[in-house]
Formats: C-alpha cells, sequence, structure tokens
C-alpha cells in the first residue's frame, strides 16, 4: 500500500469520526473501505497523531470517538447564574423565618394566615436560605425553621441584629406612613427591595381586608408596634 493511499484512509476515518453522533466501531466504519481491510491500524496510528492535540481519540471498548483532552476539560466548562423567582407565599415565608425565627410551619401558617404550599419550604431549602434549626419541645416535636448564613451573604446582612426594624424600614421607603397593621399588610415587600432576583407574585387585596388578617393574625403584638 503506498503512503498516499494510507494517508487517504487516514483521512477519511478522521472524517467519518468527526462527523458521527456516537462512537464507531471498525465494523460500522468498513463499509467505506474496500473489504477485508483491517482498520485498527490505521486507528491507532490516528490516535498517535491526536495524542497531544486538544481534542483526543479515545477507544471506548470496542468503539472510537474524538473528545475533549482531559486536562482541557476545566477549562471549558461554563458556569450559567440562575436566578431563583419566589412568589408571594414565598417572600412572607422567608420574612416571618428571618424575623420569628426559629419558627415551626404551624406558627408559620398562623402568622400567614393561610396554609402553607408543599413546595414553598423546599424552595427556600433548595436556595439555601433556610435551615432546620431543630424541634420544639412540644408534642409532635415540629421541625423549627431559621435563616441561613447563604441568607445573610445574599442580602449583605452581617448577623440578624442588623435586620431593620419598623422605624428604618419606613425611613427607607420600604414601609409607608399608614398605621402599622395596614403597612404590614406588605411585608414581603422588604425583601423584594432588598434581594437582587426575587420575583413577587400580588394579588388584588383591599385595605380593609389586610388589615382584618392581620389583626387576627399579629394581634397584641402589632398594637404593641403601633404604640
Amino acid at each position: 500500500m503506498s503512503l498516499e493511499t494510507r494517508y487517504d484512509h487516514i483521512r477519511l476515518i478522521e472524517a467519518l469520526l468527526f462527523a458521527a453522533t456516537e462512537p464507531l466501531s471498525p465494523k460500522d466504519l468498513s463499509r467505506h473501505f474496500p473489504p477485508d481491510l483491517d482498520l485498527l491500524p490505521f486507528l491507532i496510528e490516528l490516535k498517535a497523531i491526536y495524542e497531544n492535540r486538544g481534542v483526543n481519540l479515545m477507544r471506548l471498548e470496542e468503539k472510537w470517538a474524538f473528545r475533549t483532552a482531559p486536562d482541557m476539560a476545566p477549562l471549558l466548562r461554563i458556569e450559567q447564574s440562575q436566578i431563583k423567582r419566589l412568589t408571594r407565599a414565598g417572600i412572607e415565608t422567608l420574612a416571618i423565618i428571618a424575623y420569628h425565627q426559629p419558627v415551626t410551619r404551624a406558627e408559620i401558617e398562623e402568622i400567614r394566615g393561610v396554609a402553607l404550599s408543599k413546595g414553598t419550604l423546599d424552595i427556600l431549602l433548595e436556595i439555601g436560605w433556610v435551615r432546620p434549626k431543630g424541634r420544639r419541645r412540644t408534642p409532635g416535636r415540629p421541625v423549627t425553621w431559621a435563616t441561613s448564613d447563604s441568607f445573610l451573604d445574599h442580602f449583605s446582612i452581617e448577623n440578624l441584629d442588623d435586620l431593620p426594624g419598623i422605624d428604618e424600614l419606613k425611613v427607607a421607603g420600604l414601609l409607608d406612613a399608614r398605621p402599622a397593621i395596614t403597612a404590614l399588610g406588605d411585608h414581603g415587600d422588604l425583601l423584594s427591595v432588598a434581594g437582587e432576583g426575587v420575583d413577587i407574585e400580588r394579588t388584588d387585596e383591599t385595605a380593609e381586608n389586610t388589615t382584618q388578617r392581620l389583626q387576627s393574625d399579629f394581634g397584641d403584638d402589632l398594637a404593641n408596634l403601633e404604640e
């Protein structure tokens, strides 16, 4: 076999493997070559040619395929930022945990006045902003929830003592000048402003309904806040 013919065979194998969507065996390649031609020596030679390249010819059991050189893989890794979007329920739940921790699921539902959907805490846990704190020493020993270090890091808070109070929120424009009972109806606004990439789904709710619900939820605590 002439050198030119041998070179053409290697080029054809290279082209076939490059165009293939999956690894190919010598049998798969053989239909493009003269009958009874042993392709293994050509594959081994082609493998040697690509040995120190950015792309290597790899043998996968009885099949062959081009793959990125192992030492190049870390340089080709692409990192993408994914924005986690929270519903209004998610924001309210996070705010309740931040200000009332450690708090149980039942206590969160009592403060919000509605049942907590199954996935709300799961989403906050997946994001890494809340964590299980322990169990309450009450019947049933319910799990309590608290914020995590990731929560502090994301919202640039050094420690929980730095969470803004009612007066600070009013000065910052996050709470209006209405009575505290009405203003706290928009409590979820705190984290929507502080947290980048957080999206709150709002529902229509009159001020009267908000006041009635919060009076029922918070009782004497809100009365003390007004004073």
